[in-house]
């Protein structure tokens, strides 16, 4: 049988609640539903020479598959014993961080656009940043120096639960 994992000393999973890029994910699934239901139901065929029914389908499909795929992505940050996990569930591998490669984790302010040119995965001058949604997090200083900024809508019991389970491994 399969090993059980402990339950994590902290768990937040965020959605990524962006509107206006969930409306720009929309259009190419829309646009290609549109062709669909012109060429299958009224039989307008799209395209010159015209695409075949079957091709109109798969596309339709797989365009409103990657679409459903990329608005339920969501960022999930784990504190467990030994190590920090975020990663954007669905879309990209979790990072892991063990504790005892950590310095320090505060609290902090930010500006998503200005301090890290918006949300998802970024790195930049500042490190590497995971950001959901909201301007409140932890940033995570590694005994390397390097940083790392994880969004949080419950940022001091994310930072309080790293410290906490950091000074416990020791």
């Amino acid at each position: 049988m399969g090993e059980k994992r402990a339950e994590p000393d902290f768990h937040e999973a965020q959605t990524l609640r962006q509107w206006h890029a969930r409306l720009v994910l929309a259009m190419p699934p829309a646009a290609m539903l549109f062709i669909a239901v012109r060429q299958l139901v009224f039989h307008h065929p799209w395209g010159n020479p015209a695409m075949s029914n079957g091709g109109v389908i798969f596309l339709t499909v797989l365009l409103v598959g990657v679409y459903i795929r990329l608005i339920t992505v969501r960022l999930v940050t784990d504190v467990r014993s030994g190590e920090l996990s975020v990663g954007l569930q669905g879309l990209w591998r979790k990072r892991k961080v063990p504790l005892a490669g950590i310095r320090s984790a505060i609290e902090v302010q930010y500006d998503p656009a200005a301090n890290y040119g918006g949300y998802g995965i970024r790195s930049g001058a500042k490190g590497l940043a995971y950001i959901a949604s909201g301007n409140r997090g932890v940033q995570v200083e590694l005994n390397d120096g390097r940083k790392l900024l994880i969004g949080s809508q419950r940022s001091a019991e994310l930072a309080r639960s790293i410290m906490q389970s950091r000074n416990s491994a020791r």
